[in-house]
C-alpha cells in the first residue's frame, strides 16, 4: 500500500494505491497523521481510485482520518472509490458520514 501526498492551499490529497487491508492500515493510519500534522489542511481528500482491494479496515482508515479532520476544524472526502471500494463503504452506511466524489479521477 502507497499514499501520495499533495497539498494545494491548505487542501491535502492523499492519493491511496494498492490493498488496504489489516495488515496495511496501522501504516496508512500513521502515514496519513503525519501527512495531516504537517499540512494543517482545512480540506482532506482520501482518493481511493487506486486501491485494487480493501476490507473493512479501509472503514477505519476513513473514520480515523475524519476524526483527525474534525479536530483540525476542517473537512474530510472520499475521492473515486473503485467498485469494490464503495461497495465497502455502502454496505457500512459511510456515504452518510462522509461524502463520497464519484466518478473518474481527476
Amino acid at each position: 500500500m502507497q499514499v501520495k501526498a499533495e497539498s494545494i492551499d491548505r487542501k491535502l490529497i492523499l492519493h491511496l494505491r494498492g490493498e488496504l487491508d489489516h495488515h496495511a492500515a496501522r501504516q496508512i493510519m500513521q502515514h496519513i497523521a503525519r501527512e495531516l500534522e504537517y499540512a494543517l489542511p482545512l480540506e482532506t481528500e482520501l482518493d481511493f481510485s487506486g486501491v485494487t482491494f480493501m476490507d473493512s479496515s479501509g472503514i477505519a482508515v476513513a473514520l480515523h482520518t475524519m476524526q483527525q479532520m474534525k479536530q483540525l476544524g476542517g473537512k474530510m472526502r472520499i475521492g473515486y472509490p473503485s467498485a469494490q471500494v464503495k461497495i465497502v463503504f455502502t454496505a457500512a452506511g459511510l456515504q452518510q458520514l462522509i461524502e463520497l466524489e464519484e466518478g473518474h479521477e481527476k
